[in-house]
């Protein structure tokens, strides 16, 4: 591969540095205990880098070394890098769970995921600077931009909340308690199943806060209902 168009340590550069940018996204994610954490985005990374690469490798080995003629056949050097970006949703997929409180978890994990393989696309192109780019960014986004999300819903006046309570006629109470503190309640779903935790019906009510009340005092004054046994927000 030396005479060819891509040099050896031009592809162990390429592969290196996916090495290194999948990682750093990774990390972020397995530290949160994510299910695609450190190795899983370092190895999709990879796996992209080297895809790109065996696509140059093989468009150069038709002309320089196999000597097809064109006019025969033509080779899309981006073709195997659009199987890798169709592949990655089946990784994705499963790293996106629903819970039995109905939230959805794991969309953070799944995009990063497959921004991993295009960032290592476009490593195995040499596209360097468009990769290093996407790799500050994508950490900006998911490291310090959090804090950020955090503020935004803590201040959002709708809001998601779980409640246990004793018995299914404590909803009437819970429903007029909130509207006690004028908070509009837009959808109830009441859920009868019973967990292996616990045997208490429960619910989740979709509310739209007054401007001057806050979640944790809402949180505060329902809790202290004597029927409720858990509260949560979403």
């Amino acid at each position: 591969m030396t005479n060819i168009e891509l040099p050896f340590w031009e592809t162990v550069i390429r592969l290196l540095l996916a090495t290194v940018c999948g990682g750093v996204i990774g990390i972020e994610r397995g530290r949160k205990h994510r299910p695609a954490g450190f190795r899983t985005h370092m190895i999709v990374c990879i796996g992209a880098a080297l895809t790109m690469v065996l696509s140059i490798y093989i468009s150069a080995m038709f002309t320089n070394v196999w000597s097809v003629d064109e006019s025969l056949i033509k080779v899309d050097v981006s073709r195997l890098g659009a199987q890798v970006i169709n592949g990655i949703g089946f990784l994705g997929a499963g790293t996106i769970i629903v819970t039995g409180r109905q939230q959805i978890k794991g969309l953070t994990t799944a995009a990063g995921l497959w921004a991993s393989a295009c960032m290592g696309l476009a490593i195995g192109a040499g596209f360097y600077i468009g990769a290093l780019v996407a790799c500050l960014l994508i950490i900006i986004t998911v490291v310090l931009l959090t804090k950020l999300e955090s503020f935004i819903l803590a201040h959002s006046r709708n809001v998601n909340m779980y409640i246990e309570f004793e018995n299914m006629d404590d909803v009437a109470l819970i429903v007029s308690t909130f509207k006690e503190q004028d908070v509009k309640v837009f959808d109830v779903e009441i859920s009868k199943q019973k967990s292996a935790k616990n045997s208490y019906p429960n619910a989740i009510f979709s509310l739209l806060l007054p401007k001057k009340k806050s979640h944790d005092t809402i949180l505060t004054i329902i809790a202290q209902l004597d029927t409720v046994r858990t509260i949560e927000e979403l």
